[in-house]
């Protein structure tokens, strides 16, 4: 019987944990610096995807499922794809076509923040592509660990049995 050796990687999971977190704040930058510039909730949704990925790697997917916002890449999704779809709907009440930009002053008393829908539909974008994305990611970092866990003794008596199965269908 041949032993397996370990397969964590220490320094990746030492330096996995602040990393993580500059990556999000990269994210969220790139978020907010495309609304003006390049950038913007694809791209700023895709840097919080490898963040996301990295975390699996080291870590597990399972682990980084529950670093998750909602802890599911799907209901993260959802999420986006709601708040993308909501951003449209304040245009409705000034008599402009759905998804018509809207922007305005909210009082918050000791000062007033500038609002825009434009803002929340690339905040959707940007959910919407961190779930979807990660969910595949984290996928396939799954697929990668259930191999991982049976073994190359487990995978041999299988894959004799494919190969003579094959051999049959042909004759």
């Amino acid at each position: 019987m041949k032993r397996r050796m370990n397969a964590r990687v220490v320094v990746l999971e030492t330096v996995v944990a602040p990393l993580y977190w500059i990556i999000l704040a990269a994210s969220v930058w790139i978020l907010l610096r495309g609304h003006n510039e390049p950038g913007g909730g694809f791209i700023g949704g895709l840097v919080a995807v490898g963040a996301t990925v990295l975390w699996g790697a080291a870590r597990g997917p399972s682990s980084a499922r529950h670093k998750l916002p909602f802890g599911d890449p799907v209901l993260l999704a959802a999420v986006g794809v709601l708040a993308s779809a909501v951003s449209g709907i304040p245009a409705w009440f000034v008599g402009a076509s759905y998804l018509t930009h809207q922007s305005f002053m909210l009082p918050l008393g000791f000062t007033e923040l500038w609002v825009s829908t434009v803002m929340l539909f690339d905040a959707g974008v940007y959910l919407c592509v961190w779930g979807a994305v990660s969910g595949f990611g984290l996928g396939l970092l799954a697929i990668d660990d259930d191999a991982g866990d049976e073994g190359a003794d487990a995978a041999a008596p299988r894959a004799r049995a494919t190969t003579k199965a094959a051999r049959r269908a042909r004759r």
